[in-house]
């Protein structure tokens, strides 16, 4: 599966107690991947560690590296400021820091700050109730330093508000503009009104540390565009485009979303979470709706969306609206709790940012439902631990290439109609670990691979909403028992306590059916080694862009 090196060190396991698992942080502030000299690991580890130490560095302003004895006041006043410090020039409504240093900004200014150092400067802007508005641009604009710091005081809510519209090629564009390197932090709270065009951005890594962020814009909330990294904090976002995103395509090592900590709630008209490259998930907790904000977009919106890889292994993330849950080249659950509605697919493991070509357009394209490109493209879906619950009306699991499960707890509540399957590759679809409950239609219903490590058995059983399911063995234990969410004409269900060709009995509101185990239901697809080679649904392969 190599499509670029995976960077593993030794010392990961110790690094995972910072603030972003993987990384530590250097002198000056820069988030180093410890492994950055410990060559190259196996191709196939997409563990959320591993998947961080490949990419490139990030830079942060911890709050250590500052003094807030050092502060100097600027007091705002209306359409102007005063301010005894030497780095600090008023012109009218426009007020420009020149020179590094922390700077303590009171008070409200119908106009714009600009930062506009010197290359090498470090500059905090420590917002104390500050309120700035600008009806023709950026409220804050960096448009020169090395790093810049923005430290919410404890007690106070700061407000940001930019310009109703921007020119179409105007570089400096969102309500908190940044040129350089941006870190947020500190007790207080920050309001940003995206009027015109986006909220925040930084045009090389965005550091969320701490604080309590609201904001709500025209088009994307939150944008870094290197690396978007949040650690903590709680943070409430509205957007007509992407809530989050991080969109460098020109390098495969940039262009990453990670999330550590904090307390996320998402709206979007589209994407809930974009990245170029990669999106990692390890703690914090982060509730999604996408396509719940009007916009042209909203019949596409995704969940999280990567071009290269999804990696999830701590907190919980909730998809609460989503076209498609999750998609990404790679997707890689091993930890977490995860929960996920969708109108199309609830995990699509395909070419990052573009839709695949759904088992419905395999199935309309040629006689018996056997056009569209069906080939293993490469990509994988790999489950090893976690929990992980899909409402789906596509397909719960799909894979343009292959799926494997070796772990977790997973319950899909696939589609009603026969277009779609609970589980769905074109590859090989494998089970060694973890549990499985997979119900959904029959049309194009799929089942592991006769060859899986662990036992699996699938039945035709119809069900309502509210039906009450169990499976039994031979002796007449209970191995399962639930509450369907939803109505269903098969399921499949694997754990360690299934038995390839034992003979099982599903049990839907007292009526039985017996099934043996390691048999595809009638009129479905088996996996790879089962009734049907290759399996599901259809959609281009190929490597991701970007990835050697």
């Amino acid at each position: 599966m190599s499509h670029r090196p995976w960077i593993v060190a030794a010392s990961l396991v110790a690094a995972a107690a910072l603030g972003l698992t993987g990384c530590a942080v250097a002198a000056g502030g820069t988030i180093v991947a410890t492994a950055s000299a410990a060559g190259t690991a196996d191709a196939g580890d997409l563990s959320p560690q591993a998947v961080l130490a490949a990419n490139a560095d990030a830079t942060v302003v911890n709050d250590d590296e500052w003094s807030e004895s050092d502060a100097v006041d600027v007091t705002l006043s209306g359409t102007t400021a005063s301010s005894s410090a030497t780095g600090v020039a008023v012109d009218g409504a426009t007020i420009t820091i020149t020179a590094a240093g922390v700077y303590r900004l009171t008070g409200r200014l119908d106009g714009q700050l600009v930062v506009d150092a010197p290359e090498d400067a470090l500059v905090v802007l420590i917002l104390d109730g500050v309120t700035i508005s600008s009806s023709t641009t950026a409220a804050i604009a960096v448009v020169s330093a090395d790093d810049v710091g923005v430290y919410l005081a404890a007690g106070t809510t700061n407000t940001l508000s930019d310009t109703s519209s921007y020119d179409a090629d105007a570089d400096v564009n969102a309500a908190l503009f940044s040129e350089e390197d941006l870190t947020i932090s500190g007790s207080g709270s920050l309001v940003v009104h995206g009027n015109g065009n986006d909220g925040i951005v930084s045009h090389d890594d965005l550091v969320i540390l701490s604080g309590d962020i609201a904001v709500t814009a025209a088009d994307d909330a939150l944008q870094g565009k290197d690396s978007l990294i949040v650690q903590g904090g709680t943070i409430d976002l509205t957007a007509g485009g992407d809530a989050m995103k991080s969109n460098q395509d020109d390098d495969a090592t940039k262009g990453y979303v990670a999330i550590e900590g904090g307390e996320i709630t998402i709206a979007s008209g589209d994407d809930g979470i974009q990245a170029a490259t990669d999106i990692v998930m390890q703690g914090g907790t982060v509730t999604i709706s996408a396509g719940s904000v009007p916009t042209a977009e909203q019949q596409t919106s995704k969940g999280l969306t990567a071009g290269q890889v999804v990696a999830i292994g701590g907190g919980t993330l909730t998809i609460t609206k989503s076209y498609e849950g999750i998609e990404g080249f790679d997707i890689s659950i091993a930890g977490g709790s995860i929960a996920i509605t969708s109108s199309d697919d609830g995990l699509n493991a395909s070419t990052g940012g573009q839709s695949s070509t759904s088992t419905t357009d395999a199935a309309q394209a040629g006689p018996g439902g056997m056009g569209g490109d069906m080939a293993d493209g490469g990509e994988q879906l790999l489950i090893s631990g976690g929990e992980l619950v899909i409402d789906a009306e596509g397909d719960g699991l799909d894979s343009n290439g292959s799926a494997t499960i070796t772990g977790g707890a997973i319950t899909i509540w696939g589609p009603t109609a026969n277009d779609n399957g609970a589980l769905d590759t074109n590859g090989s679809l494998t089970v060694s670990g973890g549990t499985l409950i997979a119900a959904g239609s029959t049309g194009m219903a799929e089942t592991p691979d006769t060859g899986s490590a662990q036992g699996w058995v699938a039945a035709t059983v119809a069900g309502a909403a509210g039906s009450s399911v169990e499976v039994r063995d031979a002796s007449g234990t209970v191995l399962a028992s639930f509450t369907a969410a939803k109505s269903f004409a098969s399921i499949v269900y694997s754990s360690s306590a299934v038995s390839s060709g034992a003979s099982y009995t599903f049990v839907v509101d007292g009526a039985s059916t017996t099934a043996t185990a390691g048999q595809a239901v009638a009129g479905g697809m088996g996996g790879a080694g089962g009734g049907f080679p290759g399996g599901g649904s259809g959609g281009s392969g190929g490597m991701p862009p970007g990835r050697p």
